[in-house]
């Protein structure tokens, strides 16, 4: 990665600026693409989020992660519906862009070899990608490739602060099931992490995967998934059954 005075992490999603919605770190957007799809990828100038699901995440991220700035490729306008080329176009400019760090809080049903490989040149660049990942069920992707931390929602963290260390073979973390305007479970989940992580590389925490992901482990307040027992039965004589 080149020499940056901070950590530059990169949001693909619908934008930021939402009308009505506290512009929490738009001020710290240093630069930003829109990227359509017309018979082929076109590159057109970012407009306001129209849907809200951007903004909800930049706030998150720039919450946990106060001295992190940020490069916004723009995949969603009208709708939350995209390509997988979209996604592919969008991460290999954040590349040059020369980001430490993605967030994908998306998730596509099928596994496509022009998104596969851009993920395979954001990692080998260096890049940190964290993209979002049902707790269970079939994977989706980017989330499935190898070397992309998969994370997800635990309802068991209370609050922004909490993470949880999973290790599954759905997720590899979880984290605040929350944000604004509706954004929940696994795409607020990720932008949490994605935030815990741009503080530790902010505070000059070492940039490898292998030593992010240690240190996730080391901040979890959970580990391995919630378990929930059953409620006991009564039997007829009062005693449990």
């Amino acid at each position: 990665m080149g020499q940056k005075d901070k950590v530059l992490i990169g949001l693909v999603d619908s934008g930021c600026g939402f009308a009505g919605f506290p512009p929490t770190g738009c001020d710290r957007v240093v630069v930003s693409q829109a990227f359509r799809f017309d018979e082929g990828i076109v590159l057109a100038p970012v407009t306001d989020d129209q849907l809200g699901h951007g903004s909800a995440l930049l706030e998150v991220i720039a919450g946990q992660a106060p001295d992190a700035e940020f490069a916004i490729a723009q995949i969603f306008t009208e709708r939350l519906a995209t390509t997988p080329a979209q996604v592919a176009a969008a991460i290999d400019w954040l590349v040059e862009q020369q980001v430490d760090l993605i967030n994908l809080s998306l998730g596509l049903r099928n596994d496509r070899e022009i998104l596969r490989t851009a993920c395979e040149r954001a990692l080998a660049a260096g890049v940190i990608i964290c993209a979002s990942s049902p707790a269970k069920g079939d994977p989706v992707y980017p989330s499935a490739y190898p070397g992309v931390l998969r994370m997800t929602g635990d309802a068991r963290c209370q609050s922004p602060q909490q993470l949880s260390c999973l290790k599954t073979q759905y997720a590899d973390f979880g984290g605040y099931v929350k944000a604004r305007n509706g954004v929940i479970g696994a795409s607020a989940g990720c932008a949490q992490l994605t935030g815990h992580i741009g503080r530790y590389l902010s505070q000059g925490g070492a940039a490898d995967l292998a030593s992010v992901d240690r240190w996730l482990e080391s901040q979890a307040d959970y580990f391995g998934v919630e378990v929930r027992f059953p409620q006991a039965v009564k039997s007829d004589s009062g005693g449990e059954a």
